[in-house]
């Protein structure tokens, strides 16, 4: 990460899928007036800094036919959403309160109703425009279009865009300066992991030559981290093994499981802040992942604690339930509306709410944790684990305890505080009650 993009060291991100937030249609309508959804979001930059983060993630605001992973036209705010307007004013409310923005950029693929492929619909394989995606048969009459193309993993809907074509990383390249001209800090580029890495960078040369302060995050779900964080030139990608290793791990009671993650993690940290979640638009949400509510807290503390780069997604620090499913309407349940105001919401997730804030709070009172690496085990059992986040002389441990008696844990020193949780120290070691957990280190700030 450049030093003009080591803002980000300290971001949390507070992650909205805007459509389902914001109770918007399911489909859109392209010839309907906008309905102005988008300046509701500035209502919730209290709760978004109340709870200690500093950047707002939204998810696609582009002009799409449904979900807002097929775009139609990258340079327009869904009507769905609002106006460019609309999305200007939330930015420059995001900046008046410190707060960071960044968007869903859906570049590996679009939607059938995107300009370019509705002319390769009306003239045939043979348009010029069909040089923008993988067309697949020409001519042989395949599919109901009279020719095939490469989709996004069987998603009809989701017309593949051919990276080799330097149009295509023209056009990629001219959207993302254009949202930044207007402010936006940072992307999120989705599917990432479906689109070579050589095609990134040169695109994001040309983007950060105008606007080099620009953090870029990819969507990688398995694969070599670091190796496509260099050869594309990204500052992240989603660490999505360790986030399956931290309700897994719980779930098993086989806290080897997380060990092994924070061991791979702490190889990541040597090239890059991995982008941290226990919890995003696609997966179940983590209160419903894990089993024994129990251990919920566990969840939050080993993933705060962690070095990386956190991102909260909307609803999961007030304890919201959902389940993904594989099928049409499968994600409903995860994207749910929110209220419109914080004034709004439903009694209870005050308490998650309040842990959330603790442990935000912890990292910032420790601001080291953005150079720091992950040890060995202080003591690992499936039941319990010390580990230990260290920077120089700075120390951070994190000790669990999913087990149905008190466990005493060692700290690999003494001198060491409770931050969060609950635990009894004695010189070295600290004596976790069951089911407990705590964070200690030194109780100072360090900028």
């Amino acid at each position: 990460m450049g030093d003009e993009r080591a803002w980000a060291r300290h971001a949390v991100w507070w992650h909205v899928y805007p459509l389902g937030f914001l109770g918007a249609p399911r489909t859109g309508d392209p010839e309907s007036d906008a309905v102005h959804r988008l300046p509701a979001l500035a209502g919730w930059l209290d709760h978004l800094v109340g709870l200690g983060a500093n950047g707002l993630a939204l998810g696609p605001v582009f002009a799409s036919e449904t979900h807002g992973y097929d775009t139609v036209d990258h340079y327009r705010v869904d009507l769905r959403l609002g106006t460019e307007d609309d999305l200007v004013a939330l930015v420059e409310a995001c900046h008046a309160r410190g707060v960071r923005v960044q968007l869903d950029g859906v570049f590996n693929h679009v939607g059938r109703g995107f300009g370019k492929f509705r002319e390769v619909l009306e003239r045939g394989p043979a348009a010029p425009a069909a040089a923008w995606f993988r067309i697949e048969d020409a001519g042989a009459g395949t599919g109901p279009d009279g020719f095939g193309y490469a989709d996004f993993e069987g998603h009809h809907e989701l017309v593949a865009l051919n990276h080799d074509e330097p149009a295509v990383a023209d056009h990629v390249a001219d959207v993302m300066t254009y949202w930044c001209d207007r402010g936006v800090d940072a992307w999120r580029l989705d599917a990432a992991y479906a689109v070579p890495a050589a095609f990134w960078a040169p695109v994001l040369d040309r983007v950060r030559g105008k606007h080099p302060r620009t953090w870029v995050v990819g969507e990688m779900i398995h694969g070599d981290y670091a190796g496509y964080v260099e050869r594309a030139g990204l500052d992240s990608v989603t660490q999505y093994e360790l986030w399956k290793a931290i309700w897994s791990s719980l779930n098993d009671r086989n806290l080897f499981e997380l060990a092994h993650a924070l061991r791979r993690h702490d190889g990541l940290l040597a090239s890059f802040l991995p982008l941290t979640f226990v919890g995003n638009h696609d997966v179940t949400r983590i209160a419903t992942r894990v089993e024994d509510p129990r251990h919920l807290p566990h969840a939050l503390a080993a993933w705060l604690t962690t070095p990386g780069v956190p991102s909260i997604y909307y609803g999961d620090e007030l304890g919201w339930q959902g389940v993904k499913e594989e099928r049409a309407g499968g994600d409903d349940a995860v994207r749910p509306p929110f209220p419109r105001s914080p004034g709004e919401l439903p009694p209870g997730g005050g308490e998650l709410y309040d842990l959330h804030r603790t442990l935000i709070s912890v990292r910032r009172r420790n601001a080291w944790l953005a150079e720091a690496r992950v040890g060995e085990p202080l003591l690992l059992t499936n039941e319990t684990l010390a580990v230990e986040a260290r920077a120089r002389d700075r120390r951070l441990v994190t000790a669990l305890n999913l087990s149905d008696g008190a466990a005493r844990l060692p700290l690999g020193g003494a001198g060491l505080g409770v931050l969060a949780g609950g635990a009894d120290v004695e010189g070295d070691a600290a004596t976790l009650p069951p089911h407990g957990w705590a964070v200690l280190g030194l109780d100072q700030a360090d900028g």
